[in-house]
């Protein structure tokens, strides 16, 4: 990867991350927990009986079927997509991570509060993310972009475009347009991006 799309990558990310923090709204809410043995869970009374009900929530099952390639070339290309979506899915989902409880802490803040938290967040991702993606090729840089349209479900130019002002979103964008970065990329898991939803459920579930 050029230096010059490096700079523009981790200078875009450190952007993207801290234009995150107030992008949603936190869904927390107050539950009562059971203990059973060793193992707690998340409580609901029955308002008829007075019950005290544990609600355990189960996982998504996915069933797939067995991987047949039609030759060495798409087997290879399989493999390195799957060595792809390792390397950045993390990455996204840390996204909306820090999203979630940046908001909840700078709900409890005042304006000036907010904005001497705002500038130390963006200076700690800055560091913590600069090495992670310095490491990334010219390829996971623009999957990078479309996972976390995928986590968050929301279009990394029009995040930059309502917090940080239509100039800056506009400028980004046609700057990642000289190395075929959009950030209107969209993640598509019923279209173009099928296989690589599939390939994300499946590192989801530990099965690849």
């Amino acid at each position: 990867m050029t230096s010059i799309y490096r700079t523009y990558l981790i200078s875009l990310l450190s952007v993207f991350f801290v234009s995150l923090t107030m992008s949603y709204p936190s869904k927390v809410a107050a539950q009562e927990l059971i203990i059973l043995g060793e193992h707690q869970y998340k409580a609901e009374i029955d308002l008829m009986t007075g019950d005290t009900i544990a609600v355990v929530e189960l996982r998504d099952v996915y069933c797939f079927t067995r991987k047949h390639f039609r030759n060495k070339r798409h087997e290879k290309e399989f493999y390195r997509m799957v060595r792809d979506v390792k390397k950045t899915l993390p990455i996204a989902k840390d996204a909306r991570r820090l999203m979630t409880q940046a908001y909840i802490d700078m709900n409890q803040m005042t304006e000036p509060e907010q904005k001497v938290y705002f500038k130390k967040l963006e200076k700690e991702l800055f560091a913590q993310y600069k090495p992670r993606l310095k490491r990334l090729n010219y390829r996971q840089g623009k999957l990078l972009v479309r996972l976390v349209d995928r986590e968050c479900d929301k279009q990394t130019y029009y995040i930059i475009r309502e917090f940080l002002g239509k100039r800056r979103a506009f400028f980004w964008n046609m700057f990642g347009k000289f190395f075929g970065v959009s950030l209107k990329a969209q993640w598509e898991p019923d279209g173009k991006d099928k296989e690589l939803e599939d390939v994300c459920i499946q590192v989801e579930q530990g099965l690849i």
